[in-house]
């Protein structure tokens, strides 16, 4: 639950979902206020509000968000992690939504709002940044209308932190959480009794699959503000070190570093997901199975991937 509270009343152990400011004056989102630097670029700044979340930091009255929850429900305390994993949920179903508007923009010939998009990667990065574990065990979960959309936010949050794991900077970073984003919007072109077919697919569906990324790619390089490393990512997602892959067939040495990152997250996410046909796998099972095939995949990557994530259940 979001509220909003007088700057002045601010405490640390509150999570910071927004400053009312502009962000030249303050341009961290979505953290757990720890220390008096970031408290007093918030006292100092023009904003009189500051939204706190309230499942996962103190509440406006300095209580701890269990007590807070059983205080405002009337009933027994709640775990935290029970409760940050409910403010997770809600984040990601917000997020899964304005993405699903976002991109039906795109497809039905909308102009691109590149502005609008990092910050969306940027919310989405905090919350995986903040809640790595949870984010990691929500997004495994997705319903059937849904799962392109929290795939791409879940490829989005993993390959910003990898990239920051890599001590890429931080310009590049955010690019590559707009290139999560966008890098299946080629799905959408996909008729859905395909893209969503129970059965087996026969081998024309299965080429037209095989071609979102082109087709994703075609649709985007129409915005001439679209990035090059976007429109890479999203043409290139599927290709592997040793030429397998597709569309192109591209080696290791055509493949650059940014691309083959997004590879690693790309295939983690699929593999950790509950899909109709399989049980998901953990990141154990997933970082080893990448690892065992240093053909397809950097294995740099994978580790450091696996170093960020692990598995752990929420109660």
């Amino acid at each position: 639950m979001l509220v909003k509270i007088a700057k002045d009343r601010l405490r640390k152990g509150m999570f910071i979902e927004s400053v009312s400011c502009p962000s030249h004056e303050f341009a961290r989102r979505r953290f757990l206020l720890k220390s008096d630097r970031d408290m007093g670029a918030i006292l100092a700044s023009s904003a009189t509000e500051v939204s706190i979340n309230l499942g996962l930091g103190l509440d406006a009255d300095g209580r701890q968000p269990d007590a807070a929850a059983a205080a405002a429900a009337g009933g027994p305390r709640r775990a935290p992690d029970a409760l940050r994993a409910e403010a997770v949920r809600g984040a990601v179903s917000q997020s899964a939504r304005a993405l699903r508007a976002s991109l039906g923009d795109i497809v039905s010939g909308q102009p691109i709002d590149m502005s609008s998009l990092s910050r969306a990667a940027e919310d989405n990065a905090g919350l995986w940044s903040d809640s790595a574990i949870i984010a990691l065990e929500v997004t495994r979960l997705k319903s059937k209308d849904e799962t392109t959309y929290v795939h791409s936010l879940a490829v989005s949050g993993m390959m910003t932190l990898l990239a920051r794991a890599l001590d890429m900077d931080e310009e590049t970073a955010g690019l590559l959480g707009v290139a999560g984003m966008l890098h299946d919007i080629g799905k959408l072109l996909i008729p859905s009794e395909i893209l969503s077919k129970p059965t087996a697919l026969t081998d024309a569906e299965r080429e037209i699959i095989r071609n979102h990324p082109e087709a994703g790619y075609r649709l985007l390089r129409s915005h001439p503000q679209i990035p090059p490393v976007v429109l890479d990512i999203c043409r290139l997602h599927h290709e592997v070190l040793d030429g397998s892959g597709y569309p192109l067939g591209l080696r290791q040495k055509d493949l650059s570093t940014s691309v083959r990152l997004s590879t690693v997250c790309d295939v983690f996410e699929a593999l950790t997901s509950v899909r109709p046909y399989k049980r998901p796998w953990t990141t154990t099972e997933a970082v080893n199975w990448m690892y065992a095939r240093p053909h397809l995949f950097d294995r740099k990557m994978v580790i450091r991937l696996g170093s960020v994530l692990v598995d752990e259940p929420i109660t």
